[in-house]
């Protein structure tokens, strides 16, 4: 979740912060990526913007690295995942979320990191974590979460870390697999920011790691823009209770603002209910 600056688009002059940078970027850095045309061609039959999709060296808590696939700036995945992604250009009914979802009645252990080296969550960042994990259990889903904090993150299920290497602010994450939530959730240059920003970040991409895509990924709008994330998204279905148009509070959009508050709208309680 890189940011872009979007200036008298909307809100008068307010300041946005995107999932992806613009567009003319996208299309240079996808024709210097190494990503095969097997892969662009699953990511395009999956709905995904392909036009900023590169391998990366996704960083981990220890500093390892691990080889990834990066679409929409914010959203990872391993290739074999990427490779084993439904055709939706072969679905009927298309919802605003991945087709990949968490086993249902999953409690979902996840650890805020507390360790050096510019990893570990800053005070501030670990009570928005605190209320990120409570905007989801509050609702009594058939999916929750069971919070700790520390460094032993190899067993847990998803792991919330600071990014030091990484420039801009906002986070990534990723879509889940094999009914298992997507492990690690990043964040970056959020100090600077209040709480609930924080919060917000959080929510949202562990927002994409049970398996939610971007509300306006049929147009970005929130990031002052008129473009389709996935080639085949016209005609793509709502989930059913929420707006087939532009929702301009969900905490999934694809750009946020520095004086969100955090919280779900009730379309986000409704698609969460729908799905879990």
């Amino acid at each position: 979740m890189k940011f872009s600056r979007i200036a008298l688009l909307l809100v008068g002059a307010s300041t946005f912060f995107a999932c992806q940078t613009e567009n003319n970027e996208q299309v240079n850095e996808a024709a210097q990526s190494n990503v095969s045309p097997e892969v662009i061609a699953k990511l395009a039959d999956f709905d995904v913007n392909v036009n900023n999709v590169k391998k990366v060296d996704f960083l981990l808590p220890d500093g390892k690295t691990i080889p990834m696939i990066q679409m929409e700036s914010d959203i990872h995945m391993p290739e074999e995942q990427a490779l084993n992604l439904p055709n939706l250009q072969e679905l009927s009914g298309r919802n605003y979320h991945t087709n990949n979802l968490v086993a249902q009645n999953t409690v979902i252990n996840i650890i805020g990191y507390t360790g050096g080296g510019g990893f570990g969550l800053s005070n501030k960042a670990q009570t928005a974590l605190q209320w990120a994990v409570n905007n989801y259990n509050r609702l009594n889903l058939s999916i929750s979460f069971n919070l700790t904090y520390g460094t032993n993150y190899q067993p847990q299920d998803m792991v919330v870390y600071n990014n030091p290497n990484e420039s801009g602010s906002g986070g990534s994450a990723g879509f889940p697999s094999g009914g298992a939530p997507f492990k690690f959730v990043q964040i970056y240059g959020l100090e600077g920011f209040n709480t609930n920003v924080n919060e917000h970040v959080i929510t949202h991409e562990i927002g994409h790691s049970v398996g939610f895509r971007h509300t306006d990924y049929f147009s970005r709008q929130s990031c002052g823009q008129n473009v389709n994330e996935g080639a085949g998204s016209i005609g793509a279905n709502p989930i059913p209770g929420t707006p087939s148009g532009y929702d301009p509070t969900s905490i999934m959009l694809a750009c946020f603002s520095g004086s969100t508050d955090g919280e779900f709208n009730n379309n986000d309680v409704t698609a969460l209910r729908y799905l879990y």
